[in-house]
């Protein structure tokens, strides 16, 4: 297991006003919105979600970065746990010409309204049971998804990625390594179950027998 940032410059060039976040309205109502994961958390308001989440091509660095880290080459098979509109899954594809794709997530309108080029590699259900054969993907990666589950299903989610990978993984979760950044955290999340720091993480890795590797956004 092994500690990595494929995220961190596009996390940063997101500008967020975690005050406003909090005094705009009812946040515990907003946050219930958001949780139903429909129009409302990916089209509607900033304060229920992204605000409006289209493609832009932001996704296709991060794409290359990891491809080329874990060496991926065509015919390989990805899978994205928590793809939303499948706009990474869709930048693989562009990354590594040939590459099979797949992504599975609860969202039935993320699914719905995914990215035209993958929508047919998309599926809605539960990172709990992964409807997928054992050690079937050469990469599997979950990207600000877990954090969304509470302890138990999130154990579960992590050994379901672990026997559906045969080779590589790689989870990037919400975290906090200080007191700014846990209150920046509570402040601007909607979704977030699991509210831990990078050593806590490692400690879930390890009770769920997780061995690929992570990385973390902070809201510094």
């Amino acid at each position: 297991m092994a500690y990595i940032d494929f995220i961190e410059q596009l996390h940063r060039s997101t500008k967020r006003d975690y005050l406003a976040r909090v005094t705009a309205g009812n946040k515990a109502e907003f946050a219930e919105v958001a949780k139903k994961f429909g129009f409302e958390y990916w089209d509607g308001s900033r304060n229920t979600g992204y605000g409006g989440y289209h493609y832009d091509g932001r996704w296709l660095d991060v794409a290359k970065r990891m491809a080329k880290h874990y060496g991926l080459k065509a015919g390989d098979r990805v899978l994205d746990v928590g793809c939303g509109k499948g706009f990474l899954l869709y930048e693989f594809t562009r990354a590594v010409p040939g590459i099979e794709v797949a992504g599975l997530d609860v969202s039935h309108y993320a699914i719905s309204h995914g990215k035209a080029e993958v929508a047919s590699c998309l599926q809605e259900g539960n990172a709990v049971s992964l409807p997928f054969a054992d050690k079937s993907f050469d990469l599997v990666l979950s990207i600000n998804t877990l954090h969304n589950l509470q302890l138990p299903d999130l154990e579960r989610a992590l050994k379901e990625i672990e026997r559906v990978g045969r080779d590589h993984k790689y989870v990037l979760m919400d975290s906090y390594r200080n007191e700014a950044e846990k209150v920046n955290l509570i402040y601007w999340q909607l979704t977030c179950e699991c509210f831990l720091t990078p050593k806590e993480w490692e400690w879930v890795f390890a009770k769920a027998g997780y061995t690929g590797d992570f990385g973390c956004i902070y809201f510094d």
